[in-house]
């Protein structure tokens, strides 16, 4: 089958690669010229996704990993192409926070307080006059290091740090959201979605989103994620958020991968945000977790197809494995680590690479063991996926992957499922959102 893979930033670039793999025609576009430097010697590329419109064909399979292009993707499918990916009213949950909380709310959803501002100012001005703990958020692709959660009652470090943004980072931080901050465990729930209904099984997910172990430092993109899919179709969490959305996605003609964010307590499950495509790096995780083809999967879900997605139980975790300068989105002169080799210990096998997902990784021509570089200067080089009968079990058998690769300067968080063994694993038990 030929297919069409198109991307903003190549987030999910790894599920190209697989569907090469599988023994499928790929051709892959990425709209950010500065990351088509990644998968070169792996994929091919082209600078003109819509001149390949007719190469693929009604035939092939037209995959969209990002946000941006919904009004496209709502337009394919009118003209008959086998569409993968969100559509325009999808795009919007994630870049208009405002508009998915209301959109949670009128669909019998619980929400927090939440607010809009175009200047920081008047964001500054708001918590002087409601003091609490406020969450800092950023719309559409505004780095994530630039949100904060806030830690003082009456809201003081919220305020400092958003006359920070007004002096260093106004042009990346306006316009900006206030979430009420409210305590209880951070947790997402996701699903497949065909246009008409769901597709595969329950999946729950922890992120682990702050650059340190022990969920200190900046808050970054994401370093790791610990998952795990369910069937019952009467879970706690997806009944309280997911399963409400049914309808809207079918307004919408919503087709592809669907994740709301939440804290969750004794009083119930409050989303945070929607994420309306493949999230990074939980797309990894799905190849660990799903046993079907993807080509099979991704085409029934894009044709509104029902499908019996062939899946694994058990608990899977995914590890970020970065380098300078990332968290940061700057260019920092002699600091990127672009065109640095990526070497594997001598008892790496063959079969460990399954589990190995590139993100800023390109080959030259040579030894297979000592062809893969990096391709990039953001520092997202690559993802180490694991899975076990417990949690514990995924961590080792994931770490224990991540010891036989040899970056300069690499690192990554070595406490991604801890927190879950140690405390939150109890609290959703007693809360109902555990079996």
């Amino acid at each position: 089958m030929r297919i069409l893979f198109v991307s903003d930033e190549l987030v999910s670039g790894n599920i190209a690669y697989l569907l090469k793999q599988e023994g499928h025609d790929v051709k892959i576009f990425v709209q950010d010229k500065e990351r088509r430097s990644n998968f070169i010697g792996l994929l091919e590329q082209t600078e003109d996704w819509k001149r390949e419109l007719e190469w693929v064909g009604k035939a092939g399979l037209i995959v969209f990993d990002g946000i941006g292009f919904g009004s496209v993707q709502d337009r394919l499918r009118k003209q008959g192409y086998a569409v993968f990916g969100g559509s325009a009213l999808g795009d919007k949950l994630e870049v208009d926070r405002a508009h998915a909380q209301e959109i949670f709310k009128q669909h019998g959803i619980k929400t927090v307080p939440y607010k809009t501002f175009q200047k920081i100012e008047d964001a500054i001005a708001f918590v002087r006059r409601n003091p609490r703990a406020w969450v800092i958020k950023q719309n559409a692709k505004a780095p994530r290091s630039l949100n904060y959660v806030g830690q003082l009652p009456d809201g003081r470090d919220v305020i400092s740090t958003l006359e920070g943004y007004a002096l260093n980072s106004r042009k990346q931080a306006e316009p900006l959201d206030l979430q009420e901050k409210i305590e209880g465990v951070e947790i997402g729930v996701a699903r497949y979605f065909n246009g008409t209904d769901w597709v595969g099984p329950i999946e729950m997910n922890v992120e682990y989103k702050r650059f340190f172990p022990g969920n200190i430092g900046p808050t970054t993109s994401e370093m790791g994620t610990l998952a795990w899919y369910d069937d019952d179709e009467s879970n706690k969490l997806f009944g309280e958020t997911l399963a409400k959305l049914k309808p809207y996605l079918q307004a919408i003609d919503f087709r592809g991968d669907i994740d709301i964010n939440c804290i969750v307590n004794e009083t119930g499950a409050y989303p945070l945000e929607a994420t309306p495509r493949f999230g990074s790096p939980i797309v990894q995780l799905h190849t660990e977790f799903n046993s079907s083809p993807w080509s099979e999967f991704l085409r029934a879900v894009a044709l509104g197809e029902q499908y019996k997605l062939k899946w694994r139980k058990g608990f899977g975790v995914v590890v970020l494995v970065a380098v300078p300068p990332f968290p940061y989105t700057r260019k920092l002169r002699g600091v990127s680590s672009d065109g640095v080799s990526i070497y594997f210990r001598e008892d790496m096998k063959d079969s460990d690479m399954a589990h190995i997902h590139f993100e800023e990784v390109s080959a030259r021509p040579g030894r297979k063991k000592d062809r893969l570089y990096i391709s990039d200067w953001c520092g997202y080089v690559l993802y180490v996926t694991e899975m076990g009968k417990t949690v514990e079990e995924a961590r080792r058998r994931a770490y224990r992957l991540v010891e036989k690769i040899v970056i300069p300067k690499m690192f990554y968080r070595d406490d991604i499922g801890r927190s879950f063994i140690e405390r939150d694993e109890k609290l959703l038990r007693r809360w109902g959102y555990l079996h």
